[in-house]
């Protein structure tokens, strides 16, 4: 029983709780993606990079913070920037609207034309965030580190294996459970929610009903941009910021919206969560794991990793190309891209 408890606290540490973590970021970032493409009808390759200009913009006014004193106690002084952050990212969201989108909106381009746009924005954005903060590595969490730390878990319970459970993956799963449940609530129950499910199941009909375009879109890009800033700076504080790792996390995102079905918000979140069990589970050493569960004579002597966690996002290409060639719709039978 106790090699059991060990197993499970072990795989607790590399596998669940870390799933849990980061299929929460990528169903924050997964969220964004089919918000835009479920309403505004376009794949958007710059949601990478403008996560990274909210949490550049996060990491900003955190060091300010800290330049003067201020702290948040044990929680990361980030959370105070975080609102300043997205005021920002917002204010960038739909000023690429204005200066961009809406020029090919008017003209009713096709999606095609949207794509290439938004590579455009997205280089320029890649360009204003390495020119500002740098392409390296940036540290900017502080607070307290862990909410369990495996030596106590460890003199509290006698087992060999502790359990980490970090203050960032605890923020990171509480706040994104609250942010889901209140946009499904306004999505829901709000009239602006209604208009924006309305003009994306049937853009002709919400028009003649009377639901202003515009104004669903640029509810959309706030949303979207405060979906990013939140997303980026929670990856941040469990990982570090990067702005090529942000670049990288497109391919996952995308992956985890088309898994779930594009355009379907629920989808989003269902697909996150598949795309992160694929990736932490396939790249994960399972030696020490089975060393606990089978007999001594039958230990393995390899790592038992599938993949080296150098290619973690290309089990998420391969979960891209196979949903897109066995089921393009997703779980949830979205759009076909």
């Amino acid at each position: 029983m106790t090699d059991i408890m060990n197993a499970t606290v072990l795989l607790s540490n590399f596998v669940i709780i870390p799933v849990l973590a980061y299929g929460s970021q990528l169903a924050l970032g997964a969220l964004g993606v089919t918000l835009v493409y479920g309403i505004l009808r376009f794949a958007n390759f710059a949601h990478g990079d403008l996560m990274a200009f909210g949490t550049m913009i996060t990491i900003l006014v955190t060091w300010w913070l800290q330049s003067i004193g201020v702290s948040f106690g044990p929680l990361p002084t980030a959370l105070l920037a975080l609102p300043v952050a997205i005021v920002f990212t917002i204010a960038m969201a739909l000023f690429t609207d204005r200066a961009v989108y809406r020029f090919y909106r008017r003209k009713r381009s096709t999606p095609a034309i949207f794509v290439i746009a938004s590579i455009g924005v997205m280089f320029v954005l890649n360009g204003i965030v390495r020119f500002i903060i740098g392409p390296n590595d940036q540290q900017f969490a502080d607070g307290e580190r862990f909410i369990i730390k495996a030596r106590s878990f460890k003199h509290m319970t006698g087992l060999n294996e502790g359990l980490a459970f970090k203050v960032s993956q605890g923020l990171t799963i509480g706040i994104v459970f609250v942010l889901v449940i209140s946009l499904f609530w306004f999505l829901q129950n709000t009239r602006t929610g209604k208009a924006m499910r309305a003009y994306s199941d049937n853009e002709d009909l919400a028009l003649l009903s009377g639901i202003d375009p515009e104004k669903v879109v640029m509810v959309t890009w706030i949303i979207t941009a405060a979906l990013a800033t939140i997303a980026g700076t929670l990856y941040g504080l469990d990982k570090s910021f990067k702005p090529f790792t942000y670049f990288q996390l497109l391919l996952p995102f995308f992956a985890a919206a088309i898994v779930g079905g594009i355009g379907k918000p629920v989808g989003a979140i269902i697909g996150g969560f598949v795309v992160a069990f694929s990736e932490i589970s396939i790249t994960y050493a399972y030696k020490k794991f089975l060393k606990y569960l089978v007999p001594e004579n039958w230990a393995p002597e390899g790592l038992v990793q599938f993949l080296s966690t150098d290619y973690k996002f290309a089990v998420s290409f391969l979960i891209l190309v196979l949903v897109l060639l066995i089921r393009p719709m997703g779980i949830l039978k979205g759009r076909v891209i």
